[in-house]
């Protein structure tokens, strides 16, 4: 009989996760707590070893193929006028805008549809109860069901309420000082192909992104320290978005009037997932529950797609629950370390507080952005990557 898994969460980690361990036989459950599959979401990239994962599993094209379409980062003044631009270029390598920028719903979806040929799906049901014994786990639902499996993997997002279940208290917050704000608003003609973000005074940003669907993604941030904001509800978020960008300029009030319809509002207060260890008896935690690195790192996505694989392969070729795990996480760890070392300076340099301190963010981009400076961040990053070897697992025939 092959080994019965359970994957909580449907999305990019999970999705993957369960493309792989279908593929290789293993009987897989998924359980989603959304009702239906979630298309929704904002724009995401997958770099280097993620982007191997996706061609292993013959989803890299049809990636490209669904990107947005965006073509390089520009910042702006309050005109809209462009101070400094990061254009794609591929003998420059990946810039803040990737080759492949993908919407996360679009992504997903993209894993989901092939998985479900290999895997159970059960949406509107959540774990509740999760009893670890030596040769088993026994999941409880919320739905009153509940059901034994070989192992079980939490592959849900930073709150993770599962994760909670098994290792609580394990994950330790690092909070990066930032809030932001995710929605889709309509689109207009001066829309342009470009992310234009634009800095106001008082650590404000907001900023605009292309996509394929006819729509404009945007986005709000602000520097401030955490107040608990993430667990407001949503018209109390929107009011104090309302409020505190209410004179931010450029385009604010168009952003603004989005508030009111959109579908897809997304808030939190960003902080990274830390945790000792990944695992636990017959239970590990992947993507995001595991490690968000938050978007200021720019390699979360990858990591979900890098992960899930890792985690799957090593599933495939132990016959030990826990062999597996520590094998995957001796795999993982460096990378994943590696991804969350951005400096907490980070948010405060980018999201500048003074008029001063943008003008002087702008001088440093407009260098920055010049083809012999991103040469030599190509140059000097070349080779220092802590990715996992893939060479490790063989490639199979898709």
């Amino acid at each position: 009989m092959p080994r019965r898994i359970l994957i909580t969460g449907a999305s990019v980690a999970g999705n993957t996760a369960a493309w792989w361990l279908g593929r290789s036989g293993f009987d897989v459950t998924v359980v989603e707590r959304a009702p239906d599959f979630r298309d929704g979401g904002q724009n995401v990239d997958v770099r280097g070893v993620g982007r191997a994962v996706l061609r292993r599993m013959g989803l890299e094209q049809a990636a490209l193929a669904q990107g947005t379409g965006e073509e390089g980062t520009a910042w702006v003044d309050r005109q809209g006028r462009a101070v400094a631009a990061f254009r794609m270029d591929p003998s420059l390598g990946d810039g803040p805008t990737a080759e492949m920028e993908i919407l996360r719903g679009d992504l997903a979806r993209l894993l989901y549809e092939p998985a479900r040929q290999r895997a159970t799906y059960r949406f509107g049901d959540r774990v509740t109860r999760i009893d670890d014994a030596a040769d088993a786990v026994t999941a409880g639902f919320a739905s009153g069901a509940s059901a034994r499996y070989d192992a079980v993997l939490i592959a849900e997002g930073v709150g993770s309420s599962t994760r909670e279940l098994v290792f609580p208290g394990e994950a330790d917050p690092r909070w990066m000082d930032l809030t932001i704000a995710y929605f889709t608003i309509p689109r207009i003609a001066g829309d342009d192909r470009m992310w234009r973000w634009f800095n106001a005074p008082g650590g404000r940003g907001i900023s605009l992104r292309p996509d394929q669907h006819g729509t404009t993604r945007a986005m709000l941030t602000l520097r401030q320290t955490p107040g608990g904001e993430q667990d407001w509800d949503a018209a109390r978020q929107k009011a104090y978005l309302r409020e505190r960008f209410a004179d931010a300029g450029w385009q604010a009030a168009r952003v603004l009037s989005g508030l009111d319809a959109t579908a897809d509002f997304y808030f939190d207060v960003l902080r990274q997932v830390r945790m000792p260890r990944w695992s636990g008896g017959r239970v590990a935690v992947t993507g995001d529950a595991a490690w968000c690195a938050t978007p200021l790192a720019g390699i979360g996505t990858t990591l979900a797609v890098t992960g899930a694989y890792v985690l799957a392969a090593e599933l495939a070729a132990a016959d030990d629950v826990a062999a597996a795990f520590a094998a995957y996480e001796r795999a993982m760890r460096p990378m994943v370390e590696d991804g969350q070392g951005v400096p907490k300076i980070a948010p405060k340099l980018m999201n500048p507080n003074t008029r001063l301190g943008i003008r002087l963010l702008h001088g440093a981009l407009r260098i920055a952005s010049t083809k012999p400076a991103r040469r030599l961040v190509a140059r000097f990053t070349a080779g220092r990557s802590k990715e996992p070897d893939l060479s490790r697992y063989p490639v199979p025939e898709v």
